[in-house]
């Protein structure tokens, strides 16, 4: 990206790299557009920027009638605390997997290419959810065009290997070829996790880069139960991603889900109540870590975050009944009743 770009530039960009919804996406590619200079320097950016415009207009305009364009739209909705995608090589077993965590209804069967749509299916921890995306296979012959799509609301990805499979030694390189090709990259960096080397960062970084953090899922342990296995892997492909070891058959591991995406997105749960009313203790809205009441309020209601002018807060690290602004950064575990 060019450096001599205007705050108003910056700013729109910033937001699209925080948008997560489809629309709010093409608003800021727009105002991208529209505050990009226009010189010689930016003209590839202009025509990326132009290029997803399109793209992402006809997603949201769904098919047309008597068009070739039909068909679901390849973008989930994100809900719940977290989006992660599940991404694997065919027959790794990623549909089992998600099957037994969500209790989904994938398509399941002992051959490559079962899967054809994004299936979304929901986590259960604590009294929270996660929701997973099933997507189907990638390998070096084939990629389906609309999976990097289905990425962008992702805030993180699950990468399925199947350890009895000697072939993952050339499967995972390959998935990170592919996906680097179309500007999304597998990180080892999560919010919640200690990092061994701080990454860099680079103001003149592609705004359409990527960067998803990611961890390692080992499935089928049950056909392969030396604990050592997914080290050696890693060790031999150059990888140093966080690794679970489970099987989608035993049901093995797959309880250290929800902790681990819990941990590492550093989830904060906040509870919320009416004045003169109890609080309801049952749903939480979920922000991540560096939330405000503001972000909360966003969640309630868009007019209830427009009108706040206060709230009263009760947690580990407020006095009870606290009175605080909108920019008051929330803990997990707060009770927040806004005004």
């Amino acid at each position: 990206m060019p450096t001599n770009v205007t705050p108003e530039y910056k700013k729109a960009e910033e937001a699209y790299r925080k948008a997560r919804e489809s629309r709010e996406r093409l608003d800021c590619l727009k105002e991208m557009l529209r505050t990009i200079p226009k010189h010689k320097g930016t003209e590839h950016l202009q025509a990326d920027i132009k290029s997803r415009i399109k793209q992402l207009s006809e997603e949201l305009a769904g098919p047309k009638k008597g068009g070739r364009r039909s068909g679901p739209s390849h973008v989930v909705r994100p809900e719940g605390a977290a989006q992660l995608c599940l991404v694997g090589p065919p027959n790794a077993g990623k549909s089992s997997l998600h099957a037994r965590l969500t209790g989904s209804h994938s398509d399941i069967g002992p051959y490559p290419y079962t899967t054809h749509l994004p299936v979304p299916g929901m986590l259960p921890y604590e009294d929270i959810h996660f929701q997973l995306v099933d997507l189907p296979p990638v390998s070096g012959d084939f990629m389906e065009p609309w999976l990097i799509n289905a990425l962008q609301p992702a805030d993180g990805v699950l990468l399925v290997i199947d350890v009895s499979d000697p072939d993952c030694l050339e499967q995972v390189p390959t998935i990170l070829e592919r996906l680097a090709e179309k500007k999304a990259y597998l990180t080892t960096a999560w919010p919640g996790l200690e990092q061994a080397e701080p990454q860099a960062t680079d103001e003149t970084e592609d705004p359409f880069r990527l960067d998803l953090p990611t961890v390692l899922i080992a499935n089928k342990s049950d056909l392969d139960p030396d604990p050592e296995e997914v080290k050696i892997l890693e060790e031999l492909l150059g990888l140093r991603y966080p690794a679970l070891t489970m099987s989608a058959k035993s049901g093995d591991g797959l309880d250290e889900l929800g902790p681990f995406l819990f941990r590492a997105l550093e989830i904060v749960r906040v509870y919320t109540k009416t004045p003169g009313k109890a609080a309801e203790k049952d749903k939480p809205f979920t922000v991540l870590r560096g939330g405000t009441v503001l972000d909360v309020a966003r969640l309630v209601h868009k007019d209830v975050a427009r009108d706040l002018k206060f709230a009263r807060i009760w947690g580990d690290e407020v006095f009870d009944g606290q009175q605080v602004g909108p920019e008051h950064l929330v803990c997990d575990g707060d009770l927040v009743e806004l005004h």
